[in-house]
């Protein structure tokens, strides 16, 4: 089986390096033997067909999910923040908007320390970047899935991480919310942050993203933006996607599946999906 990697990391520097990453529940692979890297101050989209590995992915790299192979994380203190899909939330828990996005700043003091006055006001601008000021006392059960979404990225701005992880950020939010988020991703790139984020919009991808990872469970493509979202890049993806049998197929450390190639096993499932 042949590797597939990032070829136009060679020479940035890694903020992120994956070697033979695979991630497996119950030995059946959401992600199979992933190579390459994500350079520091890169902005990338990752993409795929439903069931890719997309977000898997990014909770392995934060640190959510266990895995075989390497992954190694270049930043001082590992300072990185997640944000996961809107619908993994628990939004019932009695918090109201000021202080969920204060937790954001937890890695600068710890369980046990004092907040502190830069803290707070650090709380407020990001409030007040992400249009949420005067909901400060608002509890989180009673915002709308765009003014969450704005909460999160407040917390976000108060992490002051510089690898960001997103999962589906624009997912379920409204136009003008979607475009003001986008604005901040933007700017978190202008600033020289790593920014990873799964998306849908493939328009969107081609406009802002300046790399792309197409994922069917391994790599199809990684790369500049323009090369990744091809038709024939898409057409294999979702080939691949469609042959995978979740029962069937058990992942082997030295990359195969089943003992099989998966070249040839993906040529065998595509094979008797056409003649059935």
């Amino acid at each position: 089986m042949t590797l597939a990697r990032n070829p136009h990391a060679t020479g940035a520097t890694p903020v992120v390096e994956l070697r033979n990453l695979t991630v497996s529940y119950r030995q059946h692979p959401a992600l199979h033997h992933l190579n390459g890297s994500f350079a520091s101050g890169s902005l990338t989209a990752v993409i795929g067909p439903n069931g890719a590995g997309k977000s898997t992915l990014i909770k392995t790299i934060a640190g959510l999910l266990p895995s075989q192979g390497a992954l190694q994380i270049h930043l001082p203190g590992h300072r990185l923040a997640y944000l996961p899909q809107l619908s993994e939330l628990d939004r019932s828990f009695p918090m109201c908007v000021h202080d969920c996005v204060l937790l954001g700043g937890w890695s600068l003091t710890g369980a046990f320390g004092g907040v502190s006055p830069v803290m707070r006001a650090r709380t407020i601008a990001a409030l007040r970047t992400v249009g949420l000021q005067g909901f400060e006392n608002r509890p989180v059960g009673t915002l709308s899935s765009g003014q969450m979404q704005r909460l999160l990225f407040a917390r976000l701005l108060v992490q002051d991480a510089q690898l960001i992880l997103l999962d589906e950020p624009f997912n379920a939010v409204d136009s003008k919310t979607t475009a003001a988020l986008l604005e901040l991703v933007l700017q978190w790139h202008r600033e020289g942050r790593t920014v990873v984020a799964v998306l849908h919009d493939d328009a969107q991808v081609l406009r802002y993203f300046p790399q792309t990872l197409m994922l069917a469970r391994e790599c199809i493509a990684w790369g500049p933006t323009a090369e990744v979202l091809t038709e024939r890049n898409w057409q294999r993806a979702r080939a691949m996607a469609e042959a995978w049998d979740e029962t069937a197929t058990v992942c082997d450390r030295n990359g195969s599946l089943n003992g099989q190639d998966f070249e040839t096993l993906l040529a065998q499932r595509l094979s008797s999906n056409v003649q059935a």
